[in-house]
Order: structure tokens, then sequence, then C-alpha cells
């Protein structure tokens, strides 16, 4: 049954989300074609295996460009309507009606396609590049092909960038992650809330039949989402609401092969950073690619997508014409469709040759929180920005000038500890808090930052979980960005560091000495926030995210450490923040 969204509207429905980040695109393709929809076509792979892939194209006799969106998870719900973490291939009949076929494909083992699913290893990237080159050649396809789609969407592009087949002259891979080993593991802290649900709803609804998602009850319930009322309301879904999804899905059972492989794999057999994991490593892979990348994301998905995003752009622009474009709260919905608008003007200069505007002023747009406004950037952080240090002071102030003397503890205590009966209560916090005087004036927050922990512990491992907070006059607070670290996996790799953005090696356990002072080189993921006049900045370091009162960004939690320790944080530590200090002529709010 064909689940084709009206095709009298050709293209001009209401779109949710941010649809551009302020350039200035100008000649861009417009609505004009009708659609036609083929869906369960069988590509073969070049080992033999018949992968399976929905066809939305014009209808004109003339050829035209392609783009391809290829994940693991159902295609056949993608112009479904739902709000769900999993539909993210884009509007077809957005595309569709400016000139341009959307193929939307399955990776083997998943969605009908045959083989066995094996996560973004090289018979995967083989697969996309294979995928692109049937595009290329299908009758109505003029040979240029693009891909498209976010999350899992994004990170095939990636792997299709590192085949580099022939015909494909453009990627748009926002909200991606570059480093599988990152989504898993944060610094060696298992992210358990995320990768446990996935990896169990990936699987049970690849198990699912194509009368399964294409039906007459699927159909109606489409046509209701699908509505411009309904529609509207899933303008500002966030990533809980994947998880959310995610996390009804995971309730069924689902195989041992290859499901419950990968999950061990994942989350018991590696560990660190390891062969397994570098095999997967699309950001190292992918140095030196020439294929044309639009990267972004929103700031707010600080646990899976943000972290890859400015080292991608950093190895890409090397040897890549590169753009950026930075959301947000809500600039990432699902269904997914902001900045189909941006995407428009980025596939139409690469794929049809129109001067769209999109390569004009600085590679770098973000929203920048607070101040609510886009602004430019040539750099990241921007050159305008920077490392103002915030000590630790052991009257819980967090200030330029702060005390460098003393030290203050808190007790972590895992779960599965059982304490005496009547035993009292630990005269220690849970964790531990540092907040700034009201600040003077607006803060800007642009760029890296980075932890300087010195502390000690009275186990031999333990978590650090640390969290960047905006706190208001009336005392609430948002969670800005977090950063996370193993105490065994603290080694840096120095020639990959800067001041305020180190590199961790997550390859090599060191255990730590029971009470020696220990540095510790915590790097928070990247962020851009305006902090009000009146407002505080307040950190917070904790080693479980579990605990009451312990933040957890977006509701992102990890498995508690297992040895209960006291752990003492000294007033020498310093937090690294970058303040952007001017505003020049390049970088005005627009």
């Amino acid at each position: 049954m064909s689940r084709e969204p009206a095709p009298s509207s050709l293209g001009t429905r209401h779109l949710n989300g941010p649809q551009t980040t302020g350039r200035a695109l100008h000649n861009l393709s417009q609505p004009v074609h009708a659609m036609d929809f083929t869906p369960d076509v069988d590509v073969t792979a070049r080992d033999g295996t018949k992968l399976k892939a929905d066809v939305y194209r014009p209808k004109t006799t003339a050829k035209v460009p392609a783009l391809l969106a290829v994940s693991c998870y159902p295609r056949q719900i993608q112009n479904s309507g739902a709000p769900l973490g999993f539909v993210e291939a884009g509007a077809s009949d957005f595309w569709v009606s400016r000139g341009y076929g959307h193929v939307i494909a399955n990776n083997r083992g998943t969605g009908g396609s045959g083989g066995t699913y094996s996560w973004l290893d090289q018979t995967e990237r083989e697969d996309i590049a294979d995928l692109v080159e049937w595009t290329a050649a299908q009758e109505w396809c003029d040979g240029n092909v693009g891909m498209i789609g976010i999350s899992y969407f994004a990170m095939t592009q990636l792997a299709g960038a590192i085949e580099a087949p022939t015909h494909l002259k453009a990627i748009f891979p926002v909200a991606a992650t570059g480093d599988v080993f990152e989504a898993a593991w944060h610094n060696g802290l298992l992210s358990t809330t995320f990768i446990q649900a996935w990896i169990s709803g990936v699987a049970t609804l690849a198990q699912r039949s194509d009368g399964f998602f294409r039906n007459g009850i699927v159909e109606a319930a489409s046509r209701i989402l699908r509505s411009a009322p309904v529609h509207r309301r899933f303008e500002h879904l966030n990533g809980e609401a994947a998880l959310s999804a995610l996390g009804v899905v995971m309730r069924a059972h689902f195989p041992q092969d290859p499901w419950g492989e990968l999950l061990s794999d994942v989350t018991v057999n590696h560990q660190i950073r390891d062969d397994w994991w570098q095999e997967r490593n699309l950001e190292a892979l992918i140095e030196g690619s020439t294929i044309p990348t639009y990267l972004g994301c929103d700031w707010e998905n600080v646990p899976l997508h943000l972290p890859s995003t400015f080292r991608l752009w950093r190895t890409l622009r090397k040897t890549a014409p590169v753009r950026v474009g930075m959301l947000g709260s809500g600039g990432l919905t699902w269904p997914w469709e902001s900045l189909h608008t941006e995407a428009l003007g980025w596939f139409d200069y690469w794929l049809k040759g129109i001067d769209t505007g999109i390569m004009d002023g600085p590679e770098i747009r973000y929203w920048l929180p607070g101040a609510d406004r886009f602004r430019s950037a040539t750099q990241w952080p921007p050159t305008e920005t920077a490392l103002d240090d915030y000590f630790l002071s052991v009257d819980g102030q967090l200030a330029k000038d702060g005390q460098s003397a003393g030290s203050c503890s808190y007790r972590y205590l895992p779960a599965s500890l059982t304490l005496p009966k009547g035993a009292p209560a630990s005269p220690l916090p849970t964790f531990l808090s540092w907040q700034s005087e009201p600040l003077k004036e607006d803060l800007d927050v642009v760029g890296d930052a980075e932890l300087e922990l010195d502390a000690s512990i009275t186990a031999t491992d333990t978590a650090w979980l640390v969290t960047l907070q905006d706190v208001a006059t009336d005392g609430s607070a948002i969670d800005v960005t977090a950063g996370w670290l193993r105490a065994a996996l603290r080694e840096v790799d120095e020639e990959a560091s800067e001041p305020g953005a180190p590199n961790l090696r997550a390859d090599n356990p060191l255990a730590v000495v029971p009470g020696a002072k220990t540095r510790y080189r915590i790097p928070l993921v990247s962020t851009a926030r305006r902090f009000a006049q009146g407002h505080r900045l307040r950190v917070v370091v904790a080693s479980d995210d579990v605990s009451a009162g312990t933040p957890a960004i977006m509701g992102f939690h990890h498995q508690s450490p297992v040895m209960q320790s006291t752990n003492t944080v000294w007033a020498t530590s310093v937090l690294r923040l970058p303040i952007l200090h001017t505003d020049p002529e390049g970088s005005r709010d627009t």
C-alpha cells in the first residue's frame, strides 16, 4: 500500500522546525512536480545481497538528481508523519515537488533487506556506495546523487563519503555521530539510557514484516498525523521523545543473532576504544574526503550527536567544501522536517549547479540561546573567544579570583551496597556544586570548555559526571552542557589536545592510586549560550546521574560505578569557559 503524501500539496505544506540559519538564499527550485511512488524495490549489492528501497520521484520525462536516505529504521514509515525518533529521512513531498528523486533504503538485515546487520562496518559502507551507484544508474536520474537525513541517516552519509562512490556529489549529515564509541561510552561511562534502548528498538523493528507497516489501519493513522492541526503539535518534540518511543519498542523480544551479539559487543566485550570500534570510527575514516558536506546539530543534543559536529568540521574543512548550521531548542524535530530550505540551497548548488548563495559568507551559522539570534563564525571556537578560568573554591563559589587552597568531599555509594539496618546516614553530600555570583552583565559562552579537576578518591576507579548549568534569578536551572570521564581512562592525547579541549584516548586504562591527588582533564561538549545579567553559572560534579538531585542532561543516564568512594575535589580545580569578548562585524546577530 502506498504511503505517499497527498500529491495535491505539491510540497507547499507547512514544515516544522527552523528552515534556514538566516543565510540569504535565492534562486531555489520551486514546487511544481507531482509524485510517483514505487515501494519495495530490490537493489543488488556487490555480494549479491538484495537490499530494499522505496523510490519517490517526480512525474516528469526529464531526468532529475536524486537524494538517497539510508538507515536501519523502517523505510515504510518515513513519510507517515509519526513523531518518532526514527522518522528522519526527510519529507519526500518537499523534495520530489522541487525536482529531486528521494530514495529511502534499508541497511542489510533490516526492513526486509537481506543479509546480516553489522553497524557501519566495511560491509555496510560498501552497501551504501552500491546504493548510490544504483540510484545514479536509474533511467529517471541524471547521475547526480546527494544523501540526506539526520541521526543514523546522517551517519550513513559519512559512511558513503568514506567510500566516495563516483556519483555522490554532496551530503547533508546533520546530527551525525561520527565516533560510535562515543555514542555508547562517554569517555568510558556506558550511556545505558540510550544504547540499550536503541539496539533493542532497532532489533525489534527489524523483524517486522512489510505488512506490519503498510496496512489500512496504519494508513488511516498516518492521514491523521499528517493533517495540519495535528502535525503542528509536533513542532517542538526533541530527543527525549525518541527515547520514549524506543523504550516502548524494546519491551518486545529480539533475536540473539545478530542483535544479542551486537548488544554484548557494545556493552560488554569492547569497553575501551579498540579495533572493533576503530573499524566504525567514521571521524577517523573520513579524513581526506573531498565531498561537499553540510554539518549541523542542535545545542540540546549534548550526549549523542553534538560532540562529533565540530570535530568533523575540523577534519573535513581541510579537503572539502563545508558549511555548518547550529540550531537551538526544538531545532531538530520528529518527523524530521527542519532545515529543508537550507538543504535545498545546498543541493540546488551542488547537484543542479544553481547559484543559491549557500556558499556565501562565513562557514558557520549558529543560534545563540539567550540572545535568541543566529550569529556567524569563520572558526570554532569563534576567533573572538578566549578561555576564562573559574576556580572551584571550598566555599562553593565559582569565581575567577576564587580560593586555591583546601578541598571538599562527597560520597558515592552504589545502589547495590547494602548498609546495616540503622546505620547512620553519611555526613557527606552525594555530589558537589559551585555557583558564581549574579552576573553583572550578559556573558556569552561559545565554544569548547573543560574542567581541569584536581581530585582524590578512596577507590581505584570512579565516574566523574560534570554538568554546566544556567541558574535564573528565581533559582531554576537549565542544563547547558556536560562532560563525562571514567577515572581509569583519564589519559590525554596531548598532541591532539588544546587548552579547553582535551582529547581523551579511552584505550589505555590506568588504575587510580587511592588517596593520591590526581589531575583529570574532562572535556565539556561544545556549546553556545548567553547567560543573562543577574543569572549565575553553576557547575555540578557527581559520580552518578540517577541519585536524587543529580542532573542527567536530556534524560540520558549512565551505568553507575560499582565501587563506593569518598571523592575529594581540591580548590586548585579550574573550569575553563570560552567567553566571547567582542561583537565583531563578521558575527553580528541576525
